[in-house]
């Protein structure tokens, strides 16, 4: 077949890439000891090019009723932003850079005919150049993919996937520089030969270098395994053999089974040392490059494993913290984030991650809460405003707890039906989900404030249940427009008081309006009381209302929360 990478080979790459990585997804997980010994590797990779096919396929969707055809560019753009969006996990988002990386060399130089035939089209690498033009293409590629991993990595280590990649880049440039690209494959298509020995060269390079890693990392040598995430790399790159040659590279043996596995080591540092941190926190950022230069500082001083990868406005942050709650607001400080995702290691971080029993998936409506959940053991969906999340997102984030048990706290009426579609289909991968129908934030937190995963299941199901149903809860809204409520008629900008779901209070200023509702709910009585802040709250507002409670009832205790960008001034919770 031709060697030759076009947009069709682009779609056939991922394909591939995505069709190894599931065979060899549990292969992976179960060599995962670096950075944290997690068991997720494999699994991440796997979601992280799931996206980027997805992303392809949506490309070659919208050109399905015309007679064109995606060009060269446009794949691997849409292959690098579907990565990045996608991306899970320390390898999963070094692997969206990688693929940044190589698309942009491969984009720049498709758009502007920058193969040595000169033909300009956008459409292919290696088909029309001279002997050695798709070879040296290629070389570049990967030689930028590995340039910008290393950049993305706070603290490099040497025997991660960073040296696979960069094993894959000097090959590929040795073959073409040494001119092994020019002499043309078998039948006479030189540029052909440039393609195929490039890649080829970059493969071969690449197992060598993960061979090599148990040497060059000491918590590999200790385990008996090679590095995992490089391990999944070499099957991305096995996929791009055989999408631009047609020949499989040969299988690589099972790995061996870790023996005696290590704690959590930091990957920023070489030192292998057993202790880390707490929380995986992963998010989208919308922010300029001053923003995210900012934002490494700051999160380089509160954890370790810092990538942040992407450009052009859109990154993807990960880190390992202690404090998740920190590391959410950096970003609100440096930006926009969304689609954060708070995972807590918990004991499978010092040993290779085993099922856990019992776990609380959580949606908050803010990154405060989120990091407040996600300290109290919680694995957290968030929910934007005016963008619930769908049944999807909450399958995932059961998956992503891990456990055998989990118990699913929407914390929003509207987010009921959704739930039970979630837990009717974990319910059916195995796992027992119980559904406690929260509906509001507030009483969330109640119900993970008695969360006791030692009790039996059902025992914790019920006192969760119960403490979430003596809760109260209300919130203060704007009105968007005229209407009538149950409390009178409201105009565009009044401030609504909404206790249970229902308006019982139309103000105009905030202190007052909060005022009034809690009158309203403490004449029935209750012990605690607690507030959630929005970002734009003073805390002049807060030191009130707590002054307030405190002073016209003496039994009653105050909880205050910031709950970060949430889609309503404040939350108020009574028990």
């Amino acid at each position: 077949m031709p060697q030759t990478l076009d947009a069709a080979a682009v779609r056939t790459w991922c394909s591939l890439a995505l069709d190894a990585l599931g065979r060899d997804r549990e292969e992976i997980d179960a060599i995962n000891v670096y950075p944290v010994a997690d068991g997720d590797t494999g699994t991440n990779l796997y979601l992280t090019v799931e996206s980027a096919v997805q992303a392809v396929e949506a490309v070659f969707d919208a050109h399905a009723t015309g007679t064109s055809v995606p060009d060269l560019p446009d794949a691997v753009r849409a292959m690098a932003h579907g990565a990045l969006i996608g991306a899970r996990g320390n390898s999963g988002t070094i692997l969206a850079q990688l693929l940044r990386g190589m698309a942009e060399v491969l984009g720049e130089d498709a758009a502007s005919g920058g193969d040595a035939g000169g033909a300009g089209t956008g459409t292919g690498i290696g088909a029309d150049g001279a002997a050695e033009g798709g070879g040296d293409h290629l070389a570049r590629a990967l030689r930028r993919a590995a340039q910008l991993a290393r950049e993305a990595v706070a603290h490099p280590v040497e025997g991660t996937i960073l040296t696979v990649a960069s094993a894959a880049a000097d090959a590929a440039t040795r073959t073409t520089s040494g001119g092994a690209g020019g002499e043309g494959a078998p039948g006479g298509d030189g540029a052909a030969y440039g393609s195929g020995a490039a890649v080829h060269a970059a493969y071969a390079g690449a197992r060598v270098a993960l061979d090599a890693t148990p040497g060059q990392l000491a918590v590999l040598g200790r385990a008996g395994v090679v590095d995992a995430g490089g391990r999944g790399l070499l099957a991305v790159l096995a996929a791009l053999v055989e999408a631009v040659t047609g020949d499989a590279p040969s299988p690589v043996a099972p790995g061996a089974r870790p023996h005696d596995l290590p704690a959590a080591v930091e990957s920023c540092d070489a030192d292998d040392s057993p202790a880390g941190p707490a929380f995986e926190v992963i998010y989208l950022l919308e922010t300029d490059e001053p923003g995210i230069a900012r934002l490494r500082r700051r999160l380089d001083s509160l954890g370790d494993s810092l990538v942040v990868v992407g450009g052009d406005g859109l990154w993807n942050v990960h880190v390992h913290v202690d404090d998740a709650g920190a590391a959410v607001e950096a970003g609100v400080e440096a930006g926009r984030p969304y689609r954060i995702r708070i995972t807590h290691f918990g004991a499978a971080a010092g040993h290779r991650r085993e099922r856990a029993q019992r776990a609380v998936v959580a949606v908050v409506p803010g990154e405060g809460l989120a990091g407040l959940c996600a300290e109290a053991g919680a694995t957290t969906v968030l929910a934007r405003p005016g963008e619930p999340p769908a049944s999807g997102e909450l399958v995932e984030a059961i998956r992503r707890a891990h456990a055998h048990e989990v118990v699913l706290l929407p914390n929003d009426a509207e987010l009921r039906h959704t739930a039970a579609v979630a837990a009717e289909q974990a319910r059916a991968e195995g796992i027992r989900v119980a559904l406690i129908p929260t509906r509001a934030a507030v009483q969330g937190i109640a119900a993970l404030a008695v969360h006791e995963p030692t009790r039996r299941f059902d025992e914790d199901v019920v006192a969760m249940t119960s403490a979430a149903g003596a809760t109260r809860y209300a919130e203060l809204a704007v009105a968007e427009r005229q209407s009538w409520t149950m409390a009178g008629i409201c105009q565009a900008g009044d401030l609504l008081g909404l206790i249970d779901g229902d308006v019982a209070v139309i103000g105009t200023e905030l202190a007052a309006t909060a005022e009034s509702v809690l009158d309203r709910m403490l004449s029935a009585g209750g012990e605690l009381v607690t507030l959630v802040l929005g970002q734009d709250v003073p805390d002049s507002l807060a030191e009130r209302l707590e002054r307030y409670v405190r002073d016209g009832h003496l039994a009653v205790d105050t909880v205050l929360y910031r709950g970060g960008r949430q889609s309503v001034p404040l939350l108020i919770g009574v028990e």
